[in-house]
């Protein structure tokens, strides 16, 4: 038996940051690959990583701003902190190759894999590249993307345009399955409502002030984060909450007929490999940087989805969207169709590069 080739994988602060590196894992781990993951000491990527029984290892980390903020002094020095730790962790397990999708946690790695010469490749999910990535991509072998139109922001001898690397589990649930787990029935379409791993207030909130009128058309499936159920509608007819769901979730997929979302992108490139029409209501700019609303912006032009900006959210405003999507329902469907038969299979992808790359290091 010849020694397992070792794959550091970093990358946190939402699940939209490890998703994808568990979906690589997953096709990699029947063959003779080791892996271990560097992360935040707190992040929900710690916790992701100890249901998949990965060797885990977090280091300190600093917020990347964009504001001015006595925290950023702070930063610095937990981001300098955090390079010395990566660095130690790193020269201990000497890795083959380093895989980063982001988030702020991933800059001290990074740093740290570039003065010990190892290979990094790094995947950017939104059409405009988060800071950590702005900062990493001089360090980065090769740098993929989700968008086409993201590849501009990067060196183009580095760069290459693959979609997002999708968990295989997520495209074979059962809708059987997942109307049993839920207790719903054929009668009425199913209508998915997810805030992200953090949640979304305001869409809870919204949906839950139409949950009469919605109720009366749709079978609400209600992923709405940590701490966010309402216990006034445990019992309410036709609507199942969760904070969040694991299993289950790829059979919850299957039974859906349309879904309410955040502008995350991995989740509405899942969306869109299984077909599902989205009303995609992205984090506004006073949450975010704007990548979301530009997601959002991309897959409604290619006619994926229809958008409803987050600060135009209103309890009619929602109900008038959902009543939307519903009209164009199966010209979106077909558009998604259309895109599934061109589209190239972004994990392939890859995982064809990373087994190159380890390949000829031997």
């Amino acid at each position: 038996m010849t020694n397992k080739k070792k794959i550091v994988f970093t990358g946190g602060g939402t699940a939209g940051h490890v998703t994808p590196n568990i979906a690589i894992m997953n096709e990699l781990k029947n063959e003779n690959y080791e892996f271990v993951y560097i992360g935040s000491k707190k992040g929900i990527e710690k916790d992701l990583m100890q249901k998949q029984n990965i060797t885990y290892y977090g280091i300190s980390s600093g917020k990347l701003r964009r504001y001015l903020d006595m925290e950023n002094v702070k930063d610095v020095f937990r981001v300098l902190k955090g390079c010395f730790e990566a660095r130690k962790i790193l020269k201990q397990l000497k890795p083959d190759l380093l895989f980063s999708k982001g988030g702020f946690v991933s800059v001290p790695v990074i740093i740290a894999a570039n003065t010990l010469k190892i290979p990094i490749f790094i995947h950017e999910s939104d059409i405009t590249p988060g800071l950590a990535n702005k900062i990493s991509k001089r360090f980065a072998t090769k740098i993929f993307t989700s968008f086409d139109e993201t590849t501009k922001y990067f060196p183009q001898d580095k760069v290459m345009a693959i979609g997002s690397p999708i968990r295989k589990e997520i495209l074979t649930g059962s809708a059987e399955k997942g109307k049993r787990f839920l207790d719903f029935h054929s009668g009425k379409p199913i209508l998915t409502v997810m805030g992200g791993s953090l949640g979304a207030k305001k869409i809870n909130e919204a949906v839950r002030a139409n949950i009469d009128e919605l109720t009366k058309h749709y079978q609400i499936v209600h992923l709405c984060g940590k701490n966010n159920l309402d216990s006034q509608l445990e019992s309410h007819p036709g609507y199942r909450q969760f904070e969040y769901i694991h299993e289950e979730l790829a059979d919850i997929l299957a039974a859906t007929d349309l879904v309410i979302t955040r502008g995350g992108s991995n989740s509405i490139f899942e969306f869109l490999a299984l077909e599902i029409p989205m009303l995609i209501i992205p984090l506004g700019l006073n949450q975010s940087r704007g990548d979301q609303i530009l997601n959002a912006k991309s897959f409604t032009e290619k006619g994926f989805a229809i958008t409803l900006q987050d600060e135009d959210v209103t309890k009619e405003s929602l109900l008038e969207h959902v009543k939307l999507l519903q009209t164009k329902r199966d010209v979106i469907k077909k558009s998604m169709a259309n895109a599934n038969q061109t589209r190239t299979n972004a994990l392939t992808t890859l995982v064809d590069e990373i087994k190159n790359v380890l390949n000829n290091n031997e």
